[in-house]
């Protein structure tokens, strides 16, 4: 499977407790979709929080996103890696 990582925007001031709590909701639900959220990152200062997947295509990462209830703005392939 392909590698992605997505970008949330707006999220100043999350806590690890609500960073915690969303990638949960996005775990109880990966599977419908054969995702897997290997992990995620957030900076509360600037609200950008980036999740790192392996998914069939960006689409099925979004989806669910949307369903958990916070679309990514940005879902990028990760082709390469070192």
């Amino acid at each position: 499977m392909a590698k992605f990582i997505d970008v949330h925007r707006g999220m100043e001031g999350i806590t690890a407790d609500q960073l915690t709590e969303a990638h949960r909701a996005d775990l109880a639900i990966e599977a419908d979709e054969f995702v897997h959220f290997q992990h995620a990152w957030a900076d509360p200062e600037s609200g950008v929080v980036y999740c790192l997947s392996e998914a069939p295509s960006a689409e099925a990462v979004q989806r669910v996103h949307e369903r958990a209830g916070h679309r990514a703005d940005e879902v990028h392939p990760v082709p390469l890696e070192a």
